[in-house]
């Protein structure tokens, strides 16, 4: 019997059988690197999509800030109520006549073709922006300025915070 070491196998002195397989050390090394590449990229792809995430959100506040810039142009310089927007955003996403109530063959509108979700936590709910308190989700408006921000958003730093 000559003992020989091959490529796909190895022969034992005691044995005719080729014996396949890695060893236990081979594959605990291979799982160690996996790991630590892993703890490497991970981090990193995470950090992706969250900045992805805060282009669109900046995106979509511009979409929407300019859709209340033309209401208020269409409707005697008057924003949309907060009544309207808690309403699941009525006015924004149909017709309206000119004093903002909604009219199916209103001339105004819709501005929007849905209501939109605040991209961090999923929520259309409108709340005052003054008076906010501990909402933990949706938007903040202010009805006098037209200002909106979706909640637990930093225009600042273009990061999500929890509320």
């Amino acid at each position: 019997m000559i003992d020989k070491l091959y490529i796909h196998g190895f022969k034992t002195k005691n044995s005719k059988h080729l014996q396949l397989g890695f060893t236990l050390v081979e594959l605990i090394i291979v799982l160690l690197i996996l790991g630590v590449l892993a703890a490497i990229i991970v981090p990193k792809i995470s950090n992706y999509v969250e900045d992805a995430k805060s282009v669109g959100t900046l995106a979509q506040l511009k979409n929407i800030r300019s859709a209340f810039e033309l209401y208020r142009t269409q409707h005697n310089n008057k924003y949309p109520t907060l009544a309207d927007l808690q309403s699941n955003w009525s006015v924004m996403i149909n017709n309206t006549s000119i004093d903002g109530s909604l009219s199916v063959d209103g001339k105004y509108g819709p501005y929007m073709q849905q209501p939109p979700k605040n991209p961090w936590t999923e929520s259309t709910s409108v709340v005052n922006i003054v008076s906010a308190g501990d909402i933990a989700d949706g938007w903040r408006y202010n009805e006098n300025t037209g200002e909106i921000v979706p909640v637990g958003f930093d225009e600042g730093t273009g990061k999500f915070a929890e509320p």
